[in-house]
């Protein structure tokens, strides 16, 4: 009995479930620094918050002492009762008041400015360890959606999925995201197959042939007539070929012949599928 097109979607899809190993030594070792990380995420947290709250209460006192600095100016200049050598007594002490609370303000400025800059590094570092936790994937994952965030997007959807063909080589996490991101935003258009497989060669691009396969499978099943099916057909029989399912990715050539068979991608596999028969056919060496 042989699989068809869809059947062989349902293969790839379920070789594509299995996941990745990470250490579990090397990940106890990460996950202690997070901890740390977090704890003195929390205490620098705690600081600077007080600092704040010493600056907030000392602000209104400054505004005081200004009060009474032009409380006094006033009194001399309306020639009060009290002695100009009284008024100047207070005046002074005024001034001096101010002049403490102006270095206590920029010393909290201060306490604050450096806070603020541990702080963001350390949140760094941490969101650093948290993706280390995760694979090296999530890594490439993080850097490719930053990347992607300083890239302009155009508003033609042709344009959009050129963006993305344009870093496949170069980038193909960063590819990858695009390619998402298009389909998100046009899932049931055509160019949708041309999208899909763009994903698997981003898979391919980094020898994630199970990753790959779901993404040949849809253009297969979903976008028969998309200029990239035959190419789906041609690279899923290569993925096939290199998890060692020697029978699927025959079958996946035979496929392409008999949906595209005037493809140049069905050339190719009648080549291959004419290579197999003959490996087929040849005799045992005698010994």
């Amino acid at each position: 009995m042989t699989r068809t097109p869809p059947q062989l979607l349902a293969l790839a899809l379920a070789l594509s479930l299995s996941g990745c190993f990470y250490p579990a030594t090397r990940g106890r070792v990460l996950e202690d620094r997070v901890d740390r990380l977090a704890a003195d995420n929390a205490r620098m947290a705690k600081e600077l918050e007080e600092a704040r709250t010493q600056l907030a209460t000392t602000l209104p006192r400054i505004d005081e002492k200004v009060a009474e600095v032009t409380r006094a100016l006033e009194s001399l200049e309306k020639g009060s009762r009290r002695s100009s050598a009284d008024v100047g007594v207070q005046l002074q002490k005024t001034v001096e008041d101010l002049a403490q609370l102006r270095g206590q303000v920029e010393e909290y400025l201060f306490k604050i400015g450096q806070l603020e800059t541990a702080l963001a590094t350390s949140k760094d570092e941490t969101d650093r360890r948290l993706l280390e936790l995760q694979g090296a994937d999530a890594v490439k994952a993080a850097e490719a959606k930053r990347k992607a965030e300083e890239l302009e997007r155009p508003t033609d959807k042709r344009e959009f999925l050129a963006l993305a063909d344009s870093r496949l080589k170069a980038e193909p996490v960063l590819a990858r995201q695009l390619y998402r991101e298009f389909l998100k935003k046009w899932p049931k258009d055509p160019l949708a197959g041309q999208a899909h497989f763009g994903l698997g060669e981003s898979y391919v691009a980094e020898e994630k042939c199970r990753e790959a396969l779901p993404e040949y499978g849809r253009v297969m099943q979903n976008f028969p007539k998309a200029p990239a099916a035959p190419d789906a057909y041609l690279r899923a029989s290569e993925c096939f070929r290199e998890l060692k399912m020697a029978d699927e990715s025959r079958l996946a050539l035979e496929e392409l012949v008999s949906a595209h068979p005037k493809s140049a991608a069905a050339k190719t596999a009648k080549a291959r599928l004419a290579q197999l028969n003959r490996g087929k056919r040849a005799p045992a060496k005698k010994k």
